[in-house]
């Protein structure tokens, strides 16, 4: 089993998955002699396709349908091809690259991960797995547009009237009217930041509980915010995550197998790029960028 786990033999086993895919495009693109063989793996093929569309087997009538289809195809393919209708072609080639990863990605599976692959994996993508601290807060809002630049003079006022008061003061008639509730439970800072703003979110995670602060800015005007509740953030165990782990392991190893067999293809080429020229020859930048100055 530890075998399976090794990059060369993932690569062999890609080549010989490679090899029998470049065989079978030979035989297509050689068959000029006008020879379509349909073997019964085809049929069988055919009969697979019906069965689960249909939910029953196709009827001998049917199935004669489909061979005929499927001969039609061919033929037209191996024309297209001969005439050289594939090239050129955006979707055809979008569609083959497609094809030619999902064969390399398929390698990264061959083996799944061990719990200690896993680990590693979650150490090196913690932000990705962790929990977000928490808080839950009630505020005081007060508008700019309605106090104009009595806001902050006001705010720091209301402020020192609420820190003589008690968690249980009522602030419903304090304030300003807002579209937003003015007490919230425990809630993570990506969804207070989606409410308020970022800079109103950050700021709250250092504020201390148990008491006024403020005012905060955000994108409505000023707040005073009292924090009631804190819970920390926290990286989760691997015991938790097993299965999300394990599916972001699967999917960056795909991503690495399929870079990995794109630059040894890339390293068999080498690419010209040729530079674009002027009808009437070759325009030297320098030039060309004052023809475009001069026609302005």
């Amino acid at each position: 089993m530890k075998l399976l786990r090794e990059p060369l033999v993932h690569f062999l086993l890609l080549g010989a998955v490679l090899f029998g895919v470049f065989a079978l495009v030979g035989d297509r693109g050689s068959a000029q002699t006008g020879r379509i063989v349909v073997t019964p793996g085809h049929l069988e093929h055919l009969t697979i396709s019906f069965t689960r569309t249909w939910q029953r087997p196709p009827t001998a009538q049917e199935l004669a349908g489909l061979l005929d289809d499927y001969i039609r195809e061919e033929v037209l393919y191996r024309e297209a091809v001969a005439m050289g209708l594939d090239r050129d072609d955006t979707i055809v080639r979008r569609r083959l690259r497609q094809k030619l990863e999902f064969l390399t990605e398929e390698t990264a599976e061959t083996a799944p991960p061990t719990e200690a692959d896993l680990q590693v994996f979650l150490q090196q993508h913690l932000d990705a797995f962790r929990v977000e601290p928490r808080l839950a807060f009630q505020h005081v809002y007060l508008s700019r547009n309605r106090r104009g630049d009595a806001t902050d003079t006001e705010a720091r006022q209301l402020l020192a009237q609420l820190a003589t008061g008690d968690a249980a003061t009522d602030t419903a008639a304090l304030g300003d009217p807002f579209l937003l509730p003015p007490e919230f439970a425990l809630s993570s800072r990506s969804e207070i930041a989606r409410l308020f703003g970022n800079g109103f979110a950050t700021q709250l995670q250092h504020l201390e509980p148990g008491r006024w602060a403020g005012p905060i800015e955000s994108g409505y005007g000023l707040h005073l915010v009292y924090i009631r509740e804190r819970v920390d953030g926290r990286v989760l165990a691997l015991a938790e995550v097993r299965e999300a782990v394990q599916r972001e392991w699967f999917a960056a190893r795909r991503k690495a197998v399929n870079e990995q067999f794109y630059q040894r293809l890339r390293a068999r080429y080498t690419v010209v790029v040729e530079q674009p020229q002027a009808a009437s020859g070759y325009i030297p930048t320098d030039a060309a960028a004052r023809t475009v100055t001069e026609a302005r």
